[in-house]
């Protein structure tokens, strides 16, 4: 186990709770909106807080990847599902977003200042571009000819604050997600779904790192007369942490 022993970093094992962590700040619009503004704080305190509350985020997370038995194998539904309900525990017990949360406070971000709808609709492909997301089904085409006939029947373009026009446009919406077969209700189910997409992804890119570095020390003499490469799905995150 010469060989597999050295292949990790602390970074590249908690692969998975260090997005959650990057993501950590990126609070939703809608909480300043509904707090007041806390005491202001010197910068050095301020600093200080932030690296308190991030290292015992840190803590938090690797004291559960520590307890939990992670196989590194993307291909395996179960593998996939048991690293993503781990990794949902993280979430919940470090107090982060989880990723429908964190694409949720981005969108209120970067579009509290659009004025208009098309404007609106062309911000939420970019962030599902930035994201890696596909449109399997559709739904951008789809709202934009529903935008496309609104502002026809308007006779000029649309912006949010017109309630009338942003009535119209949102039942059109309501034909489009009863046509995909999309029900409100639903959505626990779909944020499911895309969490488990993510889970394979970072279990994908894991196996990835780890394979890469296999073969870089295969490369290096003192590891000349190893055995052959250990299997991924065999090493245990946990002995390296």
């Amino acid at each position: 186990m010469a060989l597999s022993s050295r292949l990790f970093s602390k970074s590249k094992l908690i692969y998975g709770s260090q997005m959650l962590l990057q993501k950590e700040y990126a609070i939703p619009v809608r909480h300043f909106a509904k707090e007041s503004a806390p005491p202001a704080l010197k910068g050095d305190q301020m600093l200080k807080n932030i690296f308190v509350e991030v290292k015992n985020k840190f803590e938090t997370a690797i004291g559960i990847l520590k307890k939990e038995k992670i196989t590194i194998d993307p291909e395996d539904p179960a593998a996939v599902s048991h690293y993503a309900k781990v990794m949902k525990t993280v979430r919940e017990k470090a107090n982060l977003l989880s990723e429908s949360q964190d694409i949720q406070a981005t969108i209120e971000l970067e579009t509290q200042d659009i004025p208009d709808a098309r404007a609106y609709l062309l911000t939420l492909k970019e962030i599902r571009v930035k994201r890696g997301l596909t449109d399997d089904l559709g739904a951008e085409a789809m709202m934009i000819d529903a935008l496309d006939k609104v502002e026809k029947d308007l006779k000029k373009p649309l912006l949010r604050n017109d309630k009338k026009g942003m009535d119209l446009l949102l039942a059109e919406f309501d034909k489009i997600n009863k046509k995909l077969g999309i029900r409100k209700d639903d959505l626990p189910k779909y944020e499911e779904e895309l969490e488990h997409k993510i889970a394979k992804a970072q279990l994908e890119e894991l196996k990835k790192d780890v394979l890469e570095a296999m073969e870089t020390q295969k490369k290096r003499e003192e590891f000349k007369d190893e055995p052959e490469s250990v299997d991924a799905k065999s090493l245990d995150i946990r002995n390296f942490l």
